[in-house]
């Protein structure tokens, strides 16, 4: 069994070193990661095929988006006495009914209930964080948070473009066939892996309002949300930011947006080790700060595309480093309360996404692509001011999470 090498899967001591069953979080994550933000590069075929505007079928993400940031914590309240294992189902089998729903959809609004059924379902990725972290001792949280949230980052430097190619060159169904085939797959795999009682269970929204009228614990919140409305005030527009500032073929463009993807990747492992070894405070500190240098910065890249790559690759190093740490001081704060904070913070991320794009889109008329980024640096700036000593001071010892 993948999930406790020490041989009784009743076991739940945390483990010195991430157990491999972590890797399955992982993967399951690529899934999810690749099901929530693939749409993007099959726009227009799903448009045509739905007889909707691009602009409409673009709701998709916003569906997606609320239906995590309002109904997941709902979801986890609900399900608190549960094994974690029963709620991984629960939720990979919401992701799945969505995927599937998606991809037979006869019409718009099918499709849109189906994008609502896969954010419900992507409640899973916190709980798998929430059970990464049960499963080891606190020196090893970075390490296996970022092992778990691998698998996000790498959807989209492989799954994004797998995606947008099946979806144009044999029609936007397929890359949802695919998804809701692996989601399949996902559910075969935590039912023989994942141990039943792993992770222990959640209190549901018992003494959550305690902690979130905490300031720490309201300020680390604000951070995420504060953070990803300035990500996604840029990567919503990625690819046109990148046309408008260089000439691109498309090859080239699709190289480039990988090596950006893959800059995502490094990040991900990068903000594990750094949160292991400096702590997350000073690691997000860091990482923040030299997220806003390369923000500001961008935009004086245009015309050099060897530069353009170059600040945006460490841009995607930055922003995707910062989201172990993140989760890391959850934990340390959350205590047994970790999993249920931990669906707040993601509806944070969702909410932040759902904003930065909206916000993005609004602005444009005024700054244009090229200097989008400077836009996202003001939200980007904001989230840095919660990390100052005298509003965010460093929080007492790590509180035990069974």
């Amino acid at each position: 069994m993948l999930g406790m090498p020490q041989g009784d899967p009743s076991d739940s001591t945390p483990a010195t070193t991430p157990p491999p069953v972590l890797w399955l979080f992982a993967f399951c994550n690529f899934v999810v990661g690749t099901g929530a933000f693939g749409l993007s590069g099959y726009l227009g075929p799903l448009s045509e095929g739905l007889n909707v505007s691009v602009s409409a079928a673009g709701q998709t993400m916003t569906a997606y988006a609320l239906a995590n940031a309002l109904i997941a914590p709902w979801i986890m309240w609900k399900t608190g006495i549960w094994s974690r294992q029963r709620l991984m189902l629960l939720a990979l089998g919401l992701f799945t009914l969505g995927a599937w729903l998606c991809a037979l959809a006869p019409n718009f609004t099918t499709l849109m209930v189906g994008r609502v059924l896969m954010g419900i379902g992507a409640v899973f990725t916190p709980i798998a964080a929430g059970v990464a972290v049960a499963m080891v001792v606190p020196a090893q949280r970075g390490k296996a948070l970022s092992r778990t949230f691998l698998g996000m980052s790498l959807s989209y430097v492989m799954g994004m473009p797998l995606g947008a190619w099946l979806g144009l060159e044999f029609g936007w169904r397929w890359p949802l066939i695919m998804v809701g085939a692996f989601g399949l797959l996902m559910l075969v795999l935590v039912v023989r892996c994942v141990p039943k009682q792993v992770g222990g269970v959640s209190e549901g929204f018992s003494g959550l309002g305690g902690l979130l009228r905490q300031r720490e614990v309201l300020l680390t919140l604000s951070l995420t949300l504060l953070y990803f409305c300035g990500i996604f005030a840029v990567s919503a527009y990625m690819g046109p930011i990148q046309l408008a500032m260089n000439p691109l073929t498309s090859a080239q463009l699709s190289w480039m947006l990988m090596a950006i993807g893959f800059g995502g990747v490094a990040g991900t492992l990068l903000g594990g080790w750094a949160s292991d070894h400096v702590g997350p405070h000073r690691a997000l500190r860091w990482l923040i700060h030299a997220l806003l240098v390369c923000m500001v910065l961008a935009p004086f890249t245009a015309g050099h595309p060897l530069l353009t790559v170059a600040i945006f690759t460490l841009w995607a190093v930055c922003g995707f480093g910062m989201m172990t740490p993140q989760q890391s001081r959850i934990a340390e704060m959350g205590g047994s309360q970790t999993p249920m904070l931990m669906s707040v913070n993601a509806s944070m991320v969702y909410v932040g996404t759902a904003v930065g794009a909206a916000l993005g889109g609004a602005v444009l008329p005024v700054t244009g692509f090229v200097h989008l980024p400077w836009m996202g640096a003001l939200f980007v700036m904001a989230s840095a001011l919660t990390l100052l000593p005298r509003w965010s001071p460093k929080p007492p010892g790590p509180r035990p999470f069974p």
